[in-house]
Formats: C-alpha cells, sequence, structure tokens
C-alpha cells in the first residue's frame, strides 16, 4: 500500500525542534572542522616559511665562515705547489691556465713589492737617529700680548714661526706629539715652531721674557720609523714603475685591467707612506716650544710713610663704602617685604581687637542710658 504525501503523520512542534537542533549542530561541527583545517594548513605553512628561512641563512653562514678558510688553504696549497706549476701563477678568472707574458710578470711585481713593504729594514747602527724634541715652558710676565709677540719676533730670529697662539683664555694647548702639556692656567698661550738645532738657545731666550716658573724638553726617537716608512716608500716606486711597463706591454684587456687596478692600489699606499714620512720628518726637522704665559700678581700694599697710609686709608674706606652700599642694597627689598607683613599682622590685630572692644562700648552705653 503506498503512502501519498498528504497521508504523512503529521510532525509536533518538539519533532521540528530536535530536527532544526540536529542539522543546526552537524553544520556547527562541519564549520569548526573546516576551521581547523585551515588553522592547521596556515601552521604548517609558517613553519615551511621558517624552515626556508632559516636554511637559507644558515648556508650564508656556513659559506661565510667557510670560504674564506677553503680559499686561504688553496692559495697555500697553490704557493706551495713544485714543477711547473709552482713557477706560474694561476689566473683566477680564467680557470687552471697558468698566466704568462705580463699577467705573469704582474703577479711576481705585486708579491715583490708586497713582500718588500712589509719587511723594511733594520736603521744602521752609526746612521743618524731621528729624534723629536719639544719643549713646554711657564712664563710669568707684566704683558700678555706684549710677551706673545716678543715670543713671535723670537721664534722668526731663529728661522721659526708661530704655528698657534690664544691672548685671554685659560685654556692650554693640548701636545699632539707626545710632549708635556703646559699647566692650564694663565691668560694666554703660544706654540712656537724653531729648527731644532736651536732650541736649547730658545728655551734659554724665555728668560728675557719674564720670569721662567716652569720648563721641559721631552724626545722622542723615531728612526725605526722613518727607517721603515723609506724602505716601504723605495719598494712602492720600485713597484709603481715596474706597472707601468707592464701596461704599456700588456696583451689583453684582462692584463690591462688588472695592471691598472694594482697600479691604482701601489700610489695610494705611496702617498701614504710620504705624507707619513714628511710628517715625521718635519717635526724632527722643527722642534716645538709650547709656551703659557702667565699674568703676575698685584704687588700688595705696603705703606712707608703719611702719604702711602692715607692712600691706603682711602682705598679702605672707599671699599667700606662700596660694601656697605651693596649690603644696603642686598637687604632693602627684605625690608620692604617685612614692612609689608608687618602692616599686614598690625591691621589684623587692630581689627579684632575693634571688634572685641564693640561689645564693652554697647553694655557701657545702655547703662548710662539707664541711669
Amino acid at each position: 500500500m503506498t503512502i501519498t504525501p498528504t497521508e504523512l503523520p503529521p510532525l509536533s512542534d518538539e519533532s521540528v525542534d530536535r530536527i532544526e537542533e540536529a542539522v543546526f549542530a552537524q553544520i556547527a561541527e562541519e564549520r569548526n572542522a573546516g576551521k581547523a583545517r585551515s588553522a592547521t594548513a596556515r601552521r604548517r605553512t609558517r613553519r615551511r616559511g621558517w624552515l626556508t628561512a632559516g636554511g637559507i641563512a644558515a648556508a650564508f653562514l656556513v659559506g661565510v665562515l667557510v670560504t674564506p678558510a677553503i680559499l686561504n688553504a688553496t692559495g697555500s696549497l697553490s704557493s706551495g705547489s713544485s714543477g711547473s706549476a709552482a713557477s706560474a701563477p694561476y689566473d683566477a678568472s680564467s680557470g687552471a691556465k697558468p698566466l704568462t707574458g705580463a699577467a705573469k710578470d704582474l703577479a711576481q711585481t705585486s708579491e715583490g713589492a708586497t713582500s718588500g713593504a712589509a719587511g723594511g729594514s733594520a736603521p744602521a747602527a752609526n746612521a743618524p737617529r731621528d729624534v723629536i724634541r719639544t719643549g713646554s715652558a711657564t712664563v710669568q710676565v707684566d704683558d700678555v700680548r706684549k710677551a706673545a709677540d716678543a715670543l713671535a719676533a723670537l721664534a722668526k730670529k731663529h728661522g721659526g714661526f708661530v704655528e698657534s697662539q690664544q691672548i685671554g683664555s685659560a685654556q692650554a694647548p693640548v701636545p699632539t706629539d707626545g710632549g708635556i702639556a703646559p699647566p692650564a692656567t694663565g691668560d694666554g698661550w703660544v706654540t712656537l715652531r724653531v729648527p731644532a738645532a736651536d732650541l736649547d738657545a730658545v728655551m734659554d731666550a724665555l728668560r728675557t721674557q719674564g720670569t721662567v716658573l716652569a720648563t721641559s724638553v721631552s724626545t722622542n726617537d723615531v728612526t725605526t720609523a722613518t727607517t721603515d716608512l723609506r724602505a716601504q716608500i723605495d719598494s712602492l716606486t720600485a713597484s709603481v714603475t715596474r706597472l707601468t711597463q707592464l701596461m704599456s706591454q700588456a696583451t689583453s684587456v684582462a692584463d690591462l685591467l688588472t695592471a691598472e687596478t694594482a697600479l691604482t692600489d701601489r700610489q695610494t699606499q705611496l702617498q701614504s707612506a710620504q705624507q707619513q714620512l714628511k710628517d715625521l720628518e718635519s717635526q724632527v726637522a722643527m722642534s716645538s716650544v709650547q709656551v703659557t704665559l702667565v699674568r703676575e700678581a698685584p704687588a700688595a700694599a705696603d705703606p712707608a710713610g703719611f702719604g702711602d697710609g692715607l692712600a691706603a686709608g682711602w682705598k679702605g674706606l672707599i671699599i667700606s663704602l662700596n660694601a656697605l652700599v651693596i649690603a644696603l642694597g642686598f637687604l632693602l627689598p627684605w625690608l620692604a617685604l617685612a614692612l609689608v607683613v608687618a602692616l599686614i599682622v598690625w591691621a589684623i590685630v587692630r581689627a579684632r581687637r575693634t571688634r572685641r572692644d564693640r561689645p564693652v562700648v554697647a553694655e557701657s552705653a545702655r547703662a548710662d542710658d539707664m541711669s
């Protein structure tokens, strides 16, 4: 027997609610399951990204740490190998082919210049020494500016010059060549550059400028440094000359570029060494003298008669009057403030007394009226 739709039994409200709750619960479960799967997929994606970045960073770090060691080991093996490979340097840009012609000469010239510049040479036992001498003094003078002009004339007389000076300041210069710094007190300072042979004469002549309070002379032997710089300059000069010749003999663009790069590097090193040697030779030839000029303290009053005593008494009176005026000016604002406070207190006391006396006056008036 077939049951038609119209013959289906009716559903109660409770049945409908149970069906809806079941459907909604199933939808919620499917939705939560989808969210969980999406979150898991995102976590896996992030984990893969972090692992990939960590692997790249680790590979980069290993390359930075290991590559120099491998290159050094390779260079050591190449320099220590025997046979024909030891006599012909290799060109890194062309694989295992040995350099020939101008490129080979370039490599040998560069190695020779580097080893010569690094080795240096010891100064001979009987060779003259390169010594930097520096003097400093503190001189007490009457007039600082006149003394500074006299020191400039003294330096010019001995073939020197004034390197720097400052008048009217208590800041003393700081020596840059290892000398002793002059005292920080004073009214000015002058730095002179004089020939090293005349340093002692200039230091003695300072006594004619005023009262010499302190003097010092320091020495610094730079013979080893100048000898090394001269050897380095000779080696670099020879290297520059040879590289210039190799540039004209280059048979390829690669050899020409290599020679030009090496020549630029050698010229830079040569100029730096020449400048350093020039500075040291200048300090050896011309000594530095730093003079601090201190103004003489005024003489104390020493009355020798009635007139001197009267003058000293008058000065004392003026000083006392000035002190009195200053004290009065200092106390005047405080006195004015105290006067204002006293007036306020007096007004308050008077007002209270007046209020207290009013009932007494009123009672006295009523008593008079009653009588």
